[in-house]
């Protein structure tokens, strides 16, 4: 619960918590409550100020790359969010076709207070087009960020609704890996055997190619031979079956923990977002800790 709030709102709720912490030390009577208020709003922003530099960082000093010709691992792609042919996906509550949706639904209490009731979004795989290939995008633990948010009321109900639509400008930070669509070496493996059995049925043909002395059997050596041609020649087919098949792209979580990061807004425009934050945060630490140390001080 506590990383799914801190990856969608962790600058909102640290920005809420500064509040909430400045209100508990202005009100509370305990002599030590301001001191502890400072504290507490300087580590927070020491955090927030890090999380948020981490990722303007990630953003502005990894390049882009091309499909096509980008390396194995962490890459940035820019490109045209779409969906898979086939596979329409609607809205969860405005049924809009879309390659991905996040959604809230709450209602408002006796009390004033909003109860969230449902919430959830698309575990569903879209596409990433730059024009120089696809890439399959899985959104599964990835930090999204989208403005096409809507919001409406009902009665005692309020919805929320994020997306990204098919066609939507798409940036995307994460862990690029090629996958082979033909099933890979145990496929390869079990298609040596076949041949090798093959070539067994026809003995003459067997002899005539790998019995190297001509002693009319195969011996060990003349047999590794025979395996080497095996695997050769199965090595071929597959180059050209998977020159006709192409290869599988896919963008997903980052192994080694690095940001994971899809958004349908541009990449200036998202650098600059986390590049305020940054410096919103940093004013607030800037500004509680030496506050801390003067009410430690007892100057304050």
């Amino acid at each position: 619960m506590m990383r799914e709030l801190r990856r969608r709102y962790g600058d909102y709720l640290a920005s809420g918590a500064y509040l909430a912490i400045v209100l508990f030390g202005l009100e509370s009577p305990a002599p030590q409550s301001r001191l502890m208020a400072a504290g507490i709003i300087a580590v927070l922003a020491l955090w927030a100020w890090l999380a948020a530099l981490h990722r303007y960082r990630f953003i502005a000093d990894t390049p882009t790359s091309r499909i096509a010709s980008a390396a194995q691992g962490y890459v940035e792609l820019l490109g045209r969010a779409r969906s898979h042919p086939g596979n329409r996906i609607l809205s969860k509550l405005t049924l809009l076709p879309c390659v991905w949706f996040r959604y809230e639904i709450h209602r408002r209490q006796a009390d004033g207070k909003w109860e969230r009731l449902d919430h959830g979004e698309s575990p569903d795989t879209f596409l990433l087009d730059d024009g120089s290939g696809e890439c399959v995008v899985d959104p599964e633990e990835a930090e999204i960020v989208t403005p096409r948010k809507q919001e409406w009321r009902r009665g005692e109900y309020r919805y929320r609704e994020w997306l990204i639509l098919e066609q939507d400008p798409l940036y995307a930070l994460g862990y690029f890996v090629t996958l082979d669509p033909l099933g890979g070496p145990p496929a390869a493996r079990e298609e040596v055997g076949a041949l090798l059995a093959e070539w067994k049925r026809d003995r003459a043909a067997l002899l005539a190619r790998f019995d190297a002395n001509r002693d009319g059997e195969i011996d060990l050596v003349e047999w590794e031979a025979a395996r080497k041609a095996a695997k050769a020649e199965v090595a071929e087919r597959y180059k050209a079956l998977q020159s006709a098949a192409g290869s599988i792209h896919v963008l997903r979580k980052p192994p080694d923990g690095r940001l994971y990061l899809l958004s349908n807004m541009p990449p200036e425009g998202l650098a600059g977002r986390f590049r305020r934050w940054a410096w919103f945060h940093l004013a607030v630490l800037l500004a509680a800790a030496p506050a801390a140390i003067l009410f430690w001080l007892g100057l304050l």
